[in-house]
């Protein structure tokens, strides 16, 4: 039974709710997990991610095809720019350092062995030396020591050249030494010169002469290792040229089936470009490969020829000077036959090989009518000898001595004929050389700045030719 409330008494509110408890920390909202490497690791897989949101698209395809296609005609045009520097400056380096180091390397080899021959040639002549001969004699020495300085400045110390220099250095004054000993032995009418000149000639013919021909064979392959430079392909030029240009065709068929419109005016640029660059490379590459070539095979072969033949005559002459100074008292090792008479057989010899060799290598008439006179000289020079032989072995030595070394009707005669053909032929096969060399690095000319601006121009063709496509969406 409900009793109603007692007058004059108010209404007592009901009891408000405990509040909740708080709690000791406020709880955070929970963050998603960094990505494993860092925030460079999430900027990548956020890139990756728009890249296949938009390969999805066409808009985003024809910009990822923008992209690569500039990206790989700038890395042509860079790589090409590159190799095509380095190819040029070894076709410069061929004309302009290692065949000049190489000629100059036989340039000393001829010198030392023309002073020993001067030197024997004064000391026939008794007492009173020619003035000419003892001329060339010091020229000769002076010459070959000139060469060794230049050649020391464009050499290290430590190859092969560099030891060969220093060597040559340390002994020639050895060499100078004795033949400074003979001469004076020989004024004053003292046996004794001859051996000095005999010391002087073995010091040449074992040690410096050989010393000389490393030299020349080191520059001559420093030469050769030039050529093999300027001559290789730029093989990753053109691959890359070759892939810049099947990936436009590629992008340009795409177009063609998408919109069958037939030619997009900035691809088409960028192939032009493209196309310009490679074709310029191969040529450029191939017509300096075939003039090299032509210097190498038509022009560096018969200059080795010709100064081997030269080098030859000389060593020919030296004997033949030395067979009348020693009069027999030096033989061969097994006692039979006068040494310097067997030497000079073998120098003639092949001297006689070396002309045959010049000759076929001679391509024109200007090059072939020196080696032609060089071989008949030799002829008559081989003639005179054998009168020299029978006057010295019949007891006529003074006459033995006057047909060596004679005016007129002397094998010095021969010799200077011979030498001089010889020097006419080098110096029309060095012009040879010169030009086709030349011709080689002017093949490279302009090949470089232009392939990095061709390449630039037809990634921006690329870029516009793209874009030209991207407004059709917009």
């Amino acid at each position: 039974m409900t009793h109603p409330p007692t007058v004059g008494t108010a209404p007592q509110p009901a009891p408000a709710p405990a509040p909740a408890p708080v709690p000791a920390h406020t709880p955070v909202p929970a963050q998603p997990p960094a990505p494993p490497g860092g925030p460079a690791a999430g900027t990548r897989a956020e890139i990756v991610r728009r890249l296949r949101t938009a390969a999805t698209t066409e808009p985003g395809r024809l910009q990822i095809i923008g992209a690569v296609l500039a990206a790989l005609l700038v890395v042509f045009g860079a790589v090409t720019a590159l190799e095509v520097s380095d190819r040029e400056a070894a076709a410069d380096d061929v004309v302009g350092r290692s065949q000049p180091l190489s000629r100059d390397a036989a340039s000393v080899y001829r010198s030392l062995a023309d002073a020993n021959t001067a030197a024997s040639t004064g000391f026939l002549s008794g007492a009173e030396e020619p003035r000419e001969v003892k001329e060339r004699y010091e020229k000769d020495i002076a010459r070959a020591s000139r060469l060794l300085v230049t050649a020391a400045t464009h050499t290290d110390a430590d190859s092969e050249s560099g030891r060969q220099i220093a060597h040559l250095n340390e002994h020639l004054p050895r060499y100078t030494g004795y033949i400074e000993t003979a001469r004076a032995n020989n004024r004053l009418g003292h046996p004794l010169g001859g051996a000095y000149l005999r010391f002087a000639s073995d010091l040449m013919t074992e040690d410096l002469l050989p010393a000389a021909r490393k030299l020349h064979l080191a520059e001559s392959s420093r030469l050769r290792a030039d050529y093999d430079d300027a001559r290789f392909w730029p093989l990753a030029s053109v691959a890359t040229g070759v892939a810049a240009l099947a990936f436009l065709g590629w992008a340009q068929r795409r177009n063609y089936r998408r919109t069958h419109r037939v030619f997009n005016r900035g691809l088409l640029a960028a192939t032009v470009a493209a196309g310009l660059v490679t074709v310029w490379l191969v040529g450029a590459q191939a017509l300096a490969g075939a003039r090299l070539d032509d210097a190498e095979m038509h022009a560096q072969r018969s200059l080795d020829v010709l100064s081997e033949a030269r080098i030859q005559a000389l060593q020919a002459r030296a004997s033949e000077n030395l067979t009348l100074v020693a009069r027999g008292a030096v033989l061969t090792d097994d006692g039979r036959s006068d040494k310097y008479a067997v030497e000079y057989a073998q120098a003639m010899e092949r001297l006689g090989t070396s002309l045959d060799s010049a000759l076929r290598h001679a391509d024109d008439t200007a090059g072939r009518e020196p080696v032609e006179k060089a071989a008949g000289t030799v002829s008559t020079w081989r003639t005179r000898h054998a009168g020299v032989t029978r006057a010295d072995q019949g007891g006529d030595y003074d006459g033995a001595v006057e047909r060596v070394i004679g005016a007129e009707g002397s094998t010095n005669e021969s010799f200077d004929a011979l030498d001089t053909a010889l020097a006419e032929a080098l110096e029309h096969e060095q012009q040879e050389f010169t030009a086709s060399a030349k011709a080689a690095g002017s093949a490279f000319t302009g090949l470089a700045a232009g392939a990095a601006l061709l390449a630039v121009l037809g990634a921006v063709a690329a870029v516009l030719g793209i874009n030209r496509r991207l407004s059709e969406y917009r």
